[in-house]
């Protein structure tokens, strides 16, 4: 004869005493960890105002020609892929588009020195239109961001995902960027790079 061995019994749980069982002492038992909200206490949240220009999630303020606000790193991928600039950016939107350069973005491409001397020289042509700036500092992003943030009328040219990151939390902001050896935009329903919903 062998061994018996013990088999497992199945779907059997552990046995708990209910915690409102009578057997358990009222100073015993576990108080809730609900508490009832204090109406006092209630903050409100401050929500931003959404510009009236906004048609569900489109901007009506854009319209040929497009202002494109154009960022550093996004002149030296142009010139790293050998893509025009502004006809590069004429295929992309189907319209005529005006690139514009903030003294910031002109002050970063002058600190990158002589390495970054062709994007300076590309910068500098009659075909884009200077934005002086009012602020203190040089940082071109939060010069860019607080400049869509007063005035809606902008595409944003950039391959930085920092920025891009900021600009996607501001509502009605197209952002151009280089995929692909060709310019594409997010957010803006009628061009070419435009992703199909």
């Amino acid at each position: 004869m062998g061994k018996s061995r013990a088999t497992p019994k199945f779907a059997e749980m552990k046995r708990r005493i209910n915690p409102r069982d009578s057997r358990i002492n009222k100073k015993d038992r576990r108080k809730s960890k609900k508490k009832p909200k204090d109406q006092s206490k209630i903050v409100e949240r401050q929500v931003p105002k959404v510009s009236s220009a906004l048609f569900f999630q489109y901007n009506t303020q854009l319209g040929p020609p497009y202002y494109v606000l154009v960022d550093t790193n996004f002149v030296n991928f142009s010139i790293k892929n050998k893509l025009d600039i502004v006809q590069s950016m004429m295929d992309c939107l189907y319209a005529k588009c005006v690139p514009c350069i903030t003294d910031c973005v002109m002050g970063e491409l002058e600190k990158l020195g002589p390495k970054y001397r062709v994007a300076l020289r590309l910068v500098k042509d009659a075909r884009f239109e200077r934005l002086p700036c009012m602020h203190k500092g040089t940082y071109a992003d939060d010069c860019l961001v607080a400049r869509v943030n007063q005035h809606k009328c902008y595409i944003v040219a950039t391959n930085d995902k920092d920025l891009k990151r900021r600009l996607r939390r501001i509502p009605g902001v197209p952002i151009m960027y280089i995929r692909q050896h060709r310019y594409s935009i997010e957010r803006m329903p009628d061009a070419f790079g435009a992703p199909k919903v």
